[in-house]
């Protein structure tokens, strides 16, 4: 059985919810990523939130906040779809087509951030090509 363990990134660039979002912007662009996990602090890890490029372009630059002011609380996203470092990846997988999501922030049994799954990670780690180009074809329905 493939865990979520053995498929995911990580430890994941993360921030914090007092964060502003012209950091998170500066951390999207200096490691080349789409989504920021949030997490309550770097001592427990806990995750709280995800912030997206998207959630930059409609929250900030179409509302006119100014981004070295507005905190990633403001903005955050906290429904947060996640899946546990020892679930099989199937359910990952499951969660991932469901909610049509491109990725899916792996979590332990106290909701620390452990991990993050992409498409790109089930692609090169799963050794799976079928399994593969059903996943992606289910995301984007």
């Amino acid at each position: 059985m493939t865990t979520c363990s053995d498929v995911m990134t990580r430890d994941p660039v993360c921030a914090y919810p007092d964060d502003t979002v012209a950091h998170v912007a500066r951390l999207m662009r200096s490691e080349d990523i789409g989504p920021v996990p949030i997490v309550q602090d770097d001592a427990t890890k806990r995750l709280v939130g995800i912030v997206t490029d998207r959630d930059l372009a409609i929250k900030v630059v179409a509302e006119e906040r100014n981004p070295t002011t507005t905190r990633v609380s403001d903005i955050m996203s906290t429904d947060v779809v996640t899946c546990r470092a020892r679930d099989n990846i199937e359910t990952a997988l499951d969660a991932m087509s469901k909610n049509q999501l491109r990725r899916i922030l792996v979590v332990d049994d106290g909701d620390a951030l452990v991990g993050i799954i992409a498409q790109a990670d089930v692609a090169t780690r799963m050794n799976e090509p079928g399994k593969t180009g059903e996943v992606v074809r289910e995301i984007s329905e």
